[in-house]
């Protein structure tokens, strides 16, 4: 017999032998209709595979992750069981489960596929599903599997055998159709109800340039049709609140080739936008005890060796800058940390000191290639709102929570209600690509278990997500539409520290190494404004929008009495523009609220007489005529109070 331990703690005997299938039934019928996959002893499984050993096991439905990725896994395989049927000789790359949905990469042998083909493969998937057949797993040794695809003339499949190693090889097999693959996979294809496929792209064979061009398949699949429906009309949503197009739209930012792929120009309403955030977050920075400094844009390559920086992404980064100096190498910054050690080090400190927090609105490069650059979610030049912090060790703690309370602000002035926290740790096996002590990594996984518990946060511990240099505490938020963008990190590192010899005098008078936290609760400006612009669909919160209100009379005969109402809102600090376009009304009131701007004056002859303005609110409509100082005191408290969009 052996132990299966659930995630309740409850502990059960079963024959060794069973299976997470059998074990699902014996808990119901019902149950064992809803599992995907299962997860013994970490690992995501098939469900039908023997377990043999004492365990932990988690019975994975659709409303797990793991669940959900195995079904796509599998959608990814009956799709490829549809295109072998519908165009023969079709030969495989690669089909995995993304974050939402899965792909494969296929070479039709010269033939083109275009977006009306894509229904006819979703309709071959569909006949095939109904079909209900079993995934079955078959381990072949690595001379079978090469005889197999040699057969098939298989070269992208033979390619990837040649890099396994035998023993570790294995098939599945549903209906017709078998693929190289580890799994896991579902029971059958029945699980597979609703289907999509949404689009056609292009890939290099293994992401390398010099590869040959391969066909991507996209598509997404739901055990009901009602959650495909949904699904696409979330799809739809996001089209609308893409941060490229209504980035566009309320000319916050461009792109130019000229300039450089992925660095993004800000245009004068989007650099208001990056000023009151950083002033929003300047403030609460000083109030907590910050000191800003500012840092140069490249550095000596020396300062990156000793950090470590250079050693692992070195090559991946933009190329050292030669000077008329013999041997004389400088990098564009790809951190700001290094910069913030040397100013540390640049003047002695005592223990009474401590801590010390340096904050800077740091602009990094990072060279990322062509085809990962997204609008400003992925560029190669972006500002970080920086900081860190050197504290002694019973600092560390009450440092980091202080920096958990500093987040939590920023997310509950912007509306980010939805987040959990993500204790990023190192890999439990791999631990060659860290850099630093057991003994120190030990103390700051610690010390971030610790004040997430202390905080009451909602954390998901995640092995082999630390940076190289300590581990880390990542916020991932779900904004409008329930998507999951990470947002925010603090990270405790005990390494660079003793790579840079920084010290402090203890009490005892002697020399000791500081802690240091590197936090940027934004992560980075673009990334953070760009979720921020999908989040809210382009309406911003009063107090953080470029433009407050906008006037608009009705004629030319209110233009005079326009500009006396903006002089008044400008000296009370209210952000306002005048439309004075020879349009009708209806039009400007239109345009002002495709422009997502919160408030409109309507202005006329009667409110010009009157001393009054007509107020409409976004959203809202018609709020009525006010007089001047009333409707001043009306934005006034919405900006002190921080509401959200509406």
């Amino acid at each position: 017999m052996i132990n299966i331990t659930f995630p309740d703690g409850a502990v059960r005997q079963y024959e060794a032998g069973v299976t997470a299938m059998d074990i699902a039934k014996s808990i119901s019928e019902g149950l064992a209709r809803k599992v995907l996959a299962a997860k013994f002893n970490g690992q995501v499984t098939d469900a039908s595979r023997p377990i043999t050993t004492d365990g932990t096991l988690q019975l994975l439905t659709w409303t797990d992750t793991e669940g959900k990725s195995t079904m796509w896994h599998s959608s990814a395989h009956l799709m490829a069981e549809a295109l072998e049927e519908l165009y023969p000789g079709t030969k495989f790359g690669i089909g995995p489960a993304i974050e939402n949905g899965f792909y494969y990469d296929i070479d039709l042998g010269g033939r083109a596929i275009s977006d009306e083909d894509l229904e006819k493969i979703g309709a071959k998937m569909a006949d095939l599903a109904k079909k209900n057949n079993v995934y079955e797993r078959k381990e072949v040794s690595k001379a079978d599997a090469i005889k197999y695809f040699t057969e098939k003339s298989d070269e992208y499949k033979l390619e990837l055998i040649n890099d396994l190693q035998d023993g570790t090889i294995s098939f599945y097999t549903q209906g017709n159709f078998t693929d190289l693959c580890r799994g896991p996979h579902i029971p059958n294809t029945g699980f597979i109800k609703a289907i999509k496929l949404t689009n056609i792209a292009g890939a290099y064979w293994r992401g390398n340039e010099k590869n040959k061009m391969l066909t991507r398949i996209y598509g997404i699949t739901f055990p009901t049709q009602k959650e495909l429906d949904e699904y696409l009309t979330l799809v739809e949503e996001a089209k609308k609140r893409d941060h490229r197009k209504l980035g566009k739209e309320l000319e916050l930012f461009t792109f130019s080739e000229k300039v450089g792929l992925g660095l993004p120009l800000w245009l004068p309403k989007g650099a208001l936008l990056r000023e009151r955030l950083q002033s929003f977050l300047q403030k609460a920075q000083i109030e907590s005890g910050y000191m800003p400094v500012v840092t140069p844009h490249i550095g000596n390559k020396n300062l990156y060796i000793t950090s470590g920086h250079y050693e692992k992404y070195g090559k991946d980064s933009f190329q050292p800058i030669t000077t008329p100096e013999e041997g004389e190498e400088f990098m564009l910054k790809p951190m700001n940390c290094p910069h913030h050690c040397e100013i540390y080090k640049s003047s002695p400190k005592s223990y009474k000191d401590l801590p010390v927090r340096f904050a800077e609105f740091g602009t990094v490069y990072r060279y990322e290639q062509h085809g990962e650059l997204h609008g400003l979610t992925r560029v190669r030049g972006f500002t970080q709102d920086d900081a860190h912090l050197f504290c002694r060790p019973d600092q560390v703690k009450e440092e980091f929570c202080k920096v958990i309370d500093l987040v939590l602000y920023v997310f509950k002035s912007l509306n980010f209600t939805d987040y959990t926290a993500q204790i990023s740790l190192r890999d439990k096996e791999d631990r060659a690509k860290y850099i630093g002590s057991e003994e120190n990594w030990n103390l700051a996984e610690q010390a971030i278990i610790e004040s997430a518990a202390e905080k009451g946060l909602r954390t998901v511990v995640e092995y082999g997500e630390a940076a190289f240099y300590g581990p880390k505490l990542d916020f991932m938020v779900k904004d409008a539409l329930g998507r999951k963008w990470q947002l925010g990190t603090i990270q405790v590192d005990y390494n660079l520290p003793e790579r840079f010899e920084l010290e402090y005098v203890g009490a005892d008078n002697q020399k000791h190494r500081p802690v240091m936290i590197h936090r940027a609760p934004f992560g980075s400006l673009e990334r953070f404004i760009a979720v921020l612009i999908e989040h809210c669909g382009g309406k911003f919160p009063l107090w953080l929008t470029p433009t407050q209100v906008k006037i608009l009379p009705i004629s030319d005969k209110n233009q005079a009495y326009a500009e006396k109402v903006a002089e008044l809102l400008k000296n009370a600090e209210i952000r306002a523009e005048i439309d004075d376009r020879n349009e009708k009304i209806g039009k400007k009131i239109r345009e002002t609220e495709l422009a997502k701007i919160p408030y409109m004056l309507v202005l006329g002859e009667k409110e010009a007489a009157e001393d009054k303005v007509a107020v409409r609110r976004q959203a809202k409509g018609d709020l009525g005529a006010m007089e001047i100082s009333q409707f001043i005191e009306l934005v006034k408290d919405e900006v002190t109070s921080r509401r959200p969009f509406e």
